[in-house]
């Protein structure tokens, strides 16, 4: 099967505020955001994408901007169903905050129960972006082989769940996953159980390229806020 790379969108200015930003409009990348964005095409550099998929809020756009610059040929498609939870009323609010509130106690320790006010369940959250990703990575392999390789990006709590899902745990513990701001994790659905075959990378992404010797691969492989997937 082919696999899959999870890209978290670069740090953003509600990260570094310690904000909950949501689906909020007008959140973009900070600088040190726009820095990481702009590494991307080099540590993708030798990997062969068949397509990119994102999460419609402005800071995934903004993350792929420098990608799709150096690739003007690269299929991007905007989807829906990877986009941020809904935070509801939480939207927009401080983290430390929220922190204070009975129902974070329940974020962190059981997120399946969880339902944000006036907002998405967790639970619900979990299984849109999980099936949205084995959509993407069935027609991936239909269109472009077992071998492709193809990039998801999207945003801290969507990547906590499917590596969740990928490792069997409950979505209660998925809290112990903290993917950071502009990280690759990757992916492959395999036909017996997922192999998670890198988390949280933030260098060299070479070892993703076809034919790879294995002497030449990467083989090295700030905070713990529980919605928004961290900073």
């Amino acid at each position: 099967m082919p696999t899959m790379l999870l890209l978290r969108h670069g740090r953003t200015t509600a990260n570094s505020a310690g904000v909950l930003a949501g689906r909020a409009p007008g959140t973009g990348l900070d600088d040190f955001g726009h820095r990481q964005a702009g590494a991307l095409p080099d540590r993708l550099a030798g990997v062969p994408l068949a397509a990119a998929v994102h999460s419609p809020l402005q800071r995934c756009v903004e993350t792929l901007a420098p990608l799709r610059a150096a690739r003007p040929d690269l299929p991007v498609y905007a989807e829906e169903r990877v986009t941020e939870c809904d935070y509801g009323e939480w939207t927009g609010r401080s983290l430390r905050e929220l922190a204070e509130l009975p129902l974070m106690a329940t974020v962190r320790t059981r997120p399946s129960a969880v339902r944000f006010p006036g907002g998405e369940a967790m639970r619900a959250m979990a299984e849109r972006v999980v099936a949205a990703a084995a959509d993407w990575d069935a027609r991936i392999a239909r269109d472009h082989g077992p071998d492709a390789v193809w990039l998801l990006c999207t945003h801290g709590d969507n990547i906590k769940a499917v590596v969740a899902d990928a490792l069997g745990l409950h979505l209660d513990h998925f809290q112990r996953i903290a993917p950071h701001p502009a990280s690759v994790t990757a992916i492959r659905y395999h036909d017996h159980h997922p192999l998670l075959l890198r988390f949280g990378d933030t260098g060299d992404l070479s070892e993703f390229a076809p034919h790879t010797p294995a002497a030449e691969r990467d083989v090295a492989a700030e905070t713990d806020a529980p919605v928004g997937g961290g900073a």
